[in-house]
């Protein structure tokens, strides 16, 4: 019996768009579901369970930040890539804190959104390999089958990308990884001078495990090459 196939929620209002991305992720052997408003993206959220969900920042009932943040409260871990319009780094953040994994400017080609779904794909069905399901780091514990880290009484939820992103520092614990490497591997992105993604990642994942995010203890930074992870 072949396996079930997985499922992408598209949320976007404009019909070309969506009609292209499911020509194009159905093609790839991806079930589609889509809808044009954000309530109606959240109520897909909740019935359907997605395997991943595209999101544009600019639905006509709602904007996607409040969208993400609806549908991390239904599920903290599903993978969201945010479509925006907007080029500015301070969107891009703001989404990313909101809950986005990822985000893509539009104009934007169909074939990247597909490498970074194939991406995170591998990474999930790759599992952990040799790192344990907890992870002490200082005062922080790690619980990647939670997907949650605890920290100075409270629990912060990871999302994918941070998951992956730590699994993967945690697998080559004291030892350099370059933001290349994490790039390409995580996001299934080639390297570019102007990618910020690994870069504010970093900072989520300081945010939610350092006890002080500006001077890092354990997710420690190699200038000119990437990171690297201290237990």
């Amino acid at each position: 019996m072949p396996p079930a196939k997985k499922t992408i929620l598209v949320v976007d209002d404009e019909p070309h768009i969506v009609l292209g991305l499911r020509d194009a992720l159905e093609f790839e052997g991806f079930r589609v579901i889509a809808a044009g408003k954000g309530q109606e993206g959240i109520a897909l959220a909740r019935t359907e369970a997605p395997d991943a969900i595209v999101l544009d920042l600019m639905l006509p009932d709602m904007n996607g930040y409040a969208v993400c943040e609806s549908i991390r409260r239904i599920d903290p871990r599903v993978p969201i890539v945010m479509l925006t319009a907007r080029s500015q780094e301070t969107d891009k953040v703001r989404g990313l804190d909101s809950g986005a994994d990822d985000y893509v400017t539009k104009p934007f080609g169909v074939n990247e959104l597909i490498a970074r779904m194939r991406a995170l794909f591998r990474r999930a069905a790759r599992g952990g390999g040799g790192v344990p399901e907890t992870l002490a780091l200082g005062e922080a514990a790690v619980n990647f089958t939670a997907q949650s880290v605890t920290a100075r009484g409270r629990q912060h939820m990871l999302s994918f990308y941070e998951v992956e992103l730590l699994r993967m520092l945690a697998e080559r614990a004291g030892q350099p990884v370059s933001r290349d490497e994490i790039l390409t591997k995580i996001w299934g992105l080639e390297s570019s001078s102007t990618n910020r993604t690994v870069d504010n990642f970093i900072v989520k994942l300081r945010r939610k495990i350092e006890k002080s995010p500006d001077k890092p203890q354990h997710i420690l930074t190699v200038y000119g090459f990437g990171y690297k992870l201290a237990v």
